[in-house]
């Protein structure tokens, strides 16, 4: 049984839960963080603000005294033409997906450099290497999200910290029920294509694997050595698709992705 203390944000469900469920299962003392916490081993953090994201992790050492595994999950999509997204919808998606990691990150760096080890996974997403229509600043955050551990792998590795990115295709979380669509495109009729695409998109997540298989996934990324930077997870034809977004003309894979989505 592994005896390590893990940080998970966004446990409350999907990918973040079920992580919890299977790390605690192996004995890792997992906290999970939620808005609005609802058991005794998860925390009240949020990850836009600051003093929120510090309080929750200080909290944890002073139960633990150490951190061993930290994941970046909590993510929200909102959905839209990008002409239609508003600056404020546009921030609020890149603040929780990207600077949330971030946040997160930059407070539990010191505690790993002081340990000399650590991992730290940032959950990002098949999204953030073929980008997705009607999504882009989804995309947009996860696209960031891959350069951003990239660079941090770099930097610590020396520290005896382990960056790792997990990328899950579609998935059958509460993603689809939660995703906001854009203000504007209420009543829009400019994006004809734009319904058909986002049913598209939540059909796929629907029918696609629950998220055990990621929870999974991450056990073996932290108790290896020397993990990978990325781990790709999920249906078989869109890991493939990754593949074939490096060796494809781009036409090519422009003109797969009109088709799949149905654009005009």
């Amino acid at each position: 049984m592994d005896t390590r203390v893990a940080l998970i944000t966004g446990t409350s469900s999907g990918i973040g839960r079920a992580c919890a469920t299977h790390l605690t299962a192996c004995g890792v003392r997992v906290y999970g963080t939620s808005r609005h916490p609802s058991a005794d081993t998860m925390l009240e953090m949020d990850v836009t603000d600051d003093a929120s994201v510090q309080r929750g992790i200080d909290a944890i050492l002073e139960r633990e005294g150490r951190l061993d595994i930290v994941v970046n999950n909590a993510g929200i999509a909102i959905a839209g033409p990008l002409e239609l997204t508003s600056i404020e919808e546009a921030k609020n998606q890149m603040d929780v997906n990207l600077f949330g990691a971030f946040r997160v990150c930059r407070a539990v760096l010191p505690i790993m450099r002081r340990q000399g080890r650590g991992y730290i996974v940032n959950i990002g997403s098949i999204g953030g290497l073929i980008a997705i229509p009607y999504q882009p600043m989804y995309s947009a955050s996860k696209f960031a999200l891959e350069g951003m551990t990239e660079s941090l792998r770099l930097e610590v590795r020396a520290f005896g910290i382990r960056v790792v990115l997990i990328e899950p295709g579609d998935t059958r979380t509460e993603i689809t029920a939660n995703r906001r669509p854009a203000a504007a495109t209420v009543d829009q009729q400019v994006y004809r294509s734009f319904a058909a695409a986002l049913k598209r998109t939540s059909d796929d997540e629907q029918n696609g694997p629950g998220p055990e298989g990621v929870a999974h996934l991450l056990w073996r990324v932290v108790t290896s050595t020397n993990p990978r930077l990325r781990y790709t997870v999920g249906p078989a034809t869109q890991r493939a698709a990754v593949w074939m977004k490096r060796f494809l003309p781009n036409a090519v894979v422009e003109a797969g992705m009109r088709s799949y989505y149905g654009l005009e």
